[in-house]
């Protein structure tokens, strides 16, 4: 299981739109997919229709360490392969809690998870147990608390989505030198690249692209293969419409430029179309 967390320091950059529709991407070519909501405000277990926000949710009870079996947290999904972990403003207090009790663990609760998840797969379980997952993915919020500390010493590589303008861009050493940090607990966390999502093209855009490429691709640059270019996602009128009907991209305008760069993206990630 490949453990990927999808993180950036600044809102409105379309992360928990990417977990949402990569997730269905890898699903579409056979992938089995669990999915963590690592941000308390729930969007993406609002998408996949698993938000309650009566009940503690179930990554508050993993982040608090209240659970025993990784199948009392994970919930499937209306999609036989999805399943998620899902948030809700619960998670906010947990992490206070967390950090007030400075338990000598606080930061290694999702490791736990993970490997649990990892074994139960490797022993060849049903459907009806958790493990056999090929991905995980975590839509995470845009700061550095200790939940998000904890998806990224679970993981095995970061995706930022980026929003092209200048905050953005300037902000991805920041993002980095954060992955840094965290490799004192995972070694082997890595900076996948990123994801330029909403992207238009307009003369300011398509100058940010090209300085991207040009800081980052360019043998010659002291920053190249820093950052590669994952993938570019269109922005899509589309998008808007479908997000009171809470539905993968491609299944409410498969034709749309957003659909079809997903379904790009996700491809050339994984080397098997659809």
């Amino acid at each position: 299981m490949r453990i990927i967390n999808f993180l950036n320091l600044k809102g409105g950059v379309a992360k928990t739109f990417s977990v949402v529709n990569t997730a269905y991407e890898l699903w579409r070519r056979g992938y089995k997919v669990l999915i963590l909501d690592n941000d308390k405000q729930g969007n993406l277990s609002k998408a996949y229709r698993r938000y309650d926000a009566e009940q503690t949710a179930p990554i508050t009870r993993l982040l608090c360490g209240n659970w025993e079996r990784p199948e009392e947290l994970i919930q499937r999904t209306d999609y036989d392969g999805i399943d998620i972990v899902p948030s809700n403003m619960s998670l906010f207090g947990a992490v206070w809690n967390l950090l007030k009790s400075g338990d000598s663990d606080m930061m290694e609760r999702y490791q736990k998870f993970m490997e649990l998840v990892k074994n139960s797969g490797e022993k060849g379980t049903d459907r009806n147990t958790a493990g056999g997952y090929d991905y995980c993915l975590i839509d995470n919020p845009p700061d550095i608390g200790l939940n998000v500390i904890n998806s990224l010493a679970a993981a095995d590589e970061v995706i930022v989505p980026v929003k092209i303008d200048e905050d953005a861009l300037t902000g991805l050493d920041i993002v980095a030198e954060q992955i840094e940090d965290v490799k004192a607990l995972n070694p082997s966390l890595t900076l996948g690249g990123i994801l330029i999502t909403v992207y238009q093209n307009t003369d300011g855009e398509k100058a940010g692209l090209e300085w991207l490429r040009r800081e980052y691709e360019n043998p010659s640059s002291e920053r190249c293969g820093k950052y590669p270019v994952l993938g570019i996602i269109r922005y899509s009128k589309k998008v808007a419409e479908n997000s009171f009907l809470r539905k993968p991209i491609y299944e409410y305008s498969p034709c749309s430029g957003a659909a079809q760069d997903y379904k790009k993206f996700v491809s050339s990630y994984t080397g098997k179309g659809r």
